[in-house]
């Protein structure tokens, strides 16, 4: 079996080549790509995550580790669809409507797929027929929803809106987040989840879809 003890903490450092190494050699080894996600990746942005939190790492780790994450599952992506291996959920982020800010979104996206979710990146200035478009012919069970200006916040109520109108209310669900979204806010606009942070939007991701 194994050790994927270098491929956690090159995640955990940022270290994106390191990473990419890592994974490489544990794949030559025999490993199973699923392990490499649940035994590697996952628990490793599970702790920058976690010192995230507790104020042991900020913003720059986290686009870091997020990088890192992101090069291992540019090799890991075909191996797991070769073999059929069934994401935690399928999640459809981006910047909603007027907004062209992504460090949080790029940062949510990361998170969530070292969670185990497959994330379709929708990118900046997302249209809430493009959302509603994207979770319908992707089957995704949640849209994130990122803002961080004040005067595109009520973009998210309009996509909540267009998810309803598209009677995808209750088999989609919607959680929002960004610097100035509160949980009253999210409370107020018919919002099923709000991720105060980058690193808690997994657990919020999780409990949406029961996981």
């Amino acid at each position: 079996m194994a050790d994927l003890a270098k491929l956690r903490d090159a995640v955990m450092n940022g270290n994106d080549k390191g990473a990419v190494e890592a994974a490489r050699e544990a794949l030559a080894a025999g490993a199973d790509p699923v392990s490499l996600v649940t035994e590697g990746v996952t628990p490793a942005m599970a702790e920058v995550g976690r010192k995230f939190e507790c104020g042991e790492a900020f913003v720059p780790e986290l686009l870091i580790a997020a990088r890192a994450t992101k090069a291992v599952f540019e090799i890991l992506r075909p191996r797991l669809a070769q073999q059929g291996a069934q994401p935690v959920g399928r999640v459809v982020v981006g910047t909603v409507k007027g907004d062209l800010h992504d460090i949080g979104k790029n940062l949510v996206a990361a998170m969530l797929e070292g969670g185990g979710f497959e994330v379709i990146d929708l990118g900046v200035n997302v249209t809430p027929e493009k959302f509603v478009e994207t979770a319908q012919a992707r089957n995704a069970q949640i849209i994130g929803l990122s803002a961080l200006l004040t005067t595109t916040m009520p973009a998210m109520k309009a996509t909540i809106d267009a998810v309803a109108k598209a009677s995808l209310k209750g088999k989609v669900k919607v959680m929002v987040g960004g610097a100035p979204v509160t949980q009253a806010f999210a409370d107020e606009i018919g919002a099923d989840g709000y991720g105060e942070t980058a690193a808690s939007a997994v657990g919020v991701a999780r409990k949406l879809i029961g996981k």
